[in-house]
């Protein structure tokens, strides 16, 4: 018998109430010190019908931090934030766990603590601009190279903050390694021209990834953690010669950890099916990510292209999502200016659909409502 979206489903220790999930989106709504606040608490409850919500992307040192007004999880003071999030979600029966983000390269000193660093596997910057408070667009420094004792200092920096994250509410991690980041930035040779134990061969260059999830999933448990990865992504100044050759080496060595989850996003280039590499070189459950509506994604689960189906930009502007999926109500438009813009207005004044129905008969008998946040 084929799977239904809406039914529940089991990825390792982490129980869901159906298979759509919220994927993570950077919103840059932190408060001071990297805090998550109210808002998060509100923007996040809200879209608690999901069978999981995978939290934006959090940095787990102060050193892994890029983008500005993004959450960490690196501090007593950020772990008792996010309780109040993890709480309000849970409460409302989805499960929810936290994406670990160091950006490495992909940062401006300008959106770091006075006493971070921009490091990376090699001293390569990344072509490109990034937005700064303040400053506007600037481009993105030159990293430093780490060192090899320093890497396995960062490998144990994602350890604590996955410890840390469960002390916040959370019930697992999922380790970003893709969009250009640190974990991507040691796969590629276009990033990665090491000598030492952590480059130059494919078998070498998956190591850091390999030893972060050993070391995450020896703190909190395998069943507990995801990975997110997309091959062939070129964002953030990334190429990748053979991104099968890449990525079906490191799933075949991940795969005996006994994952939670792998989180794939279909690659942008035509020539690569990305979730076909994943079931061929991943033993685990899958998540399948990018470009479905209902009706893809119910085909999606249904024909096993994966367990469970994540959405991103559906999930702005239609809190209510899962209900929306399930009974084929429309789908509202999301307002991209205010993506990533302080304050509730394009973050947590998006309506259920029941809103718009109502505002709908009223108009039909002449009355006057107010419009305000019923933007589509």
């Amino acid at each position: 018998m084929s799977a239904s979206l809406f039914e529940p489903l089991q990825l390792g220790d982490i129980a869901l109430a159906n298979r759509i999930v919220m994927a993570p989106m950077t919103r840059s709504r932190a408060g001071e010190g990297g805090l998550p606040t109210g808002l998060h608490q509100a923007y996040y409850a809200q879209r608690a019908g999901a069978g999981l919500i995978v939290a934006e992307g959090t940095y787990p040192s102060r050193h892994g931090k890029g983008y500005c007004r993004t959450p960490g999880i690196e501090n007593t003071a950020q772990i008792y934030a996010w309780r109040d999030v993890t709480g309000s979600v849970r409460s409302r029966g989805a499960a929810m766990v936290l994406q670990l983000m160091h950006v490495g390269r992909v940062a401006t000193r300008h959106n770091k603590a006075p006493d971070a660093q921009t490091v990376a596997p090699s001293a390569i910057r990344a072509r490109g601009t990034i937005y700064a408070d303040g400053q506007g667009l600037v481009e993105m420094e030159v990293p430093r190279a780490l060192a090899e004792n320093e890497v396995t200092a960062v490998i144990d920096e994602y350890r604590q903050a996955a410890v840390n994250a469960l002390a916040a509410g959370f019930d697992g991690v999922e380790l970003h390694c893709s969009s250009g980041y640190l974990p991507m930035q040691f796969l590629l040779l276009c990033t990665n021209q090491r000598t030492d134990g952590y480059g130059g061969s494919l078998r070498a260059r998956l190591r850091f990834v390999v030893e972060t999830l050993e070391a995450i999933a020896g703190a909190i448990g395998a069943g507990r953690v995801g990975l997110r990865i997309c091959p062939g992504n070129p964002y953030n100044d990334m190429h990748d010669d053979d991104p099968a050759a890449t990525y079906g080496a490191l799933l075949d060595a991940v795969t005996p950890l006994g994952l939670a989850y792998l989180h794939v996003s279909r690659s942008p280039d035509p020539a690569l099916d990305a979730f076909a590499l994943a079931r061929r070189h991943f033993g685990g459950a899958l998540i399948v990510n990018d470009g479905f509506d209902g009706a893809s994604a119910a085909r999606a689960v249904a024909s096993g292209v994966g367990e469970a189906v994540s959405f991103a930009r559906h999930f702005i502007a239609n809190p209510d999502l899962p209900q929306r999926l399930r009974h084929g109500a429309p789908l509202a438009a999301f307002d991209r200016t205010l993506l990533h813009t302080p304050g509730a207005r394009g973050y947590t004044d998006y309506p259920a659909y029941e809103a718009y129905e109502a505002a709908a008969g009223l108009a039909a008998t002449g009355q006057v409502i107010s419009q305000e946040g019923l933007q589509p």
